[in-house]
């Protein structure tokens, strides 16, 4: 088993690598879902999570997904329900594994691989609203020029074609 300090440190970048890759906590952190300390509670989950690793034996993927749903709940007040967390929490448990077996090389170049897909995503945030002027003239019920849709708090936010 891999107990060094500099290999553990590599098992937190894993896990850096793998939450700030993950569209929803970008998503989540990007527009202010955990409030004004959103980037710092999202680096405080690295920890959290690196610690949960190493704090439980055998955990298995359902557990992280349970432990990092109930986080991404309580500090960002977010449900994942876009499917995307069983598959980052298997990443997670995969580095765990590799790392627990001293396989650094393959846990370097996994690093290496989410560290750079990140880095060629454009940033991840909901657009604006538009106003109901561009879209309809018939129904011009603002009469101050402002936009509408935006009061509730939603933003519907679509795929280019």
């Amino acid at each position: 088993m891999a107990a060094s300090g500099d290999s553990r440190e590599l098992f937190t970048e894993g896990v850096s690598a793998v939450l700030h890759s993950w569209p929803v906590l970008q998503i989540a952190v990007d527009n202010g879902f955990g409030g004004v300390y959103g980037h710092q509670k999202a680096d405080w989950m690295v920890d959290v999570v690196q610690q949960f690793f190493h704090d439980n034996a055998d955990l298995q993927r359902c557990e992280v997904e349970d432990f990092i749903s109930e986080l991404m709940d309580q500090e960002f007040d977010t449900v994942v329900d876009d499917g995307s967390l069983p598959q980052m929490c298997d990443s997670l448990v995969q580095m765990f594994g590799q790392w627990q077996q001293g396989a650094l090389q393959p846990l370097r170049h996994t690093i290496t691989t989410l560290t750079q897909k990140k880095s060629q995503r454009a940033k991840v945030t909901a657009a604006p609203a538009q106003s109901d002027e561009d879209d309809d003239d018939d129904d011009d019920d603002d009469e101050d020029g402002g936009t509408q849709g935006e009061e509730d708090g939603w933003t519907v936010v679509r795929k280019k074609k």
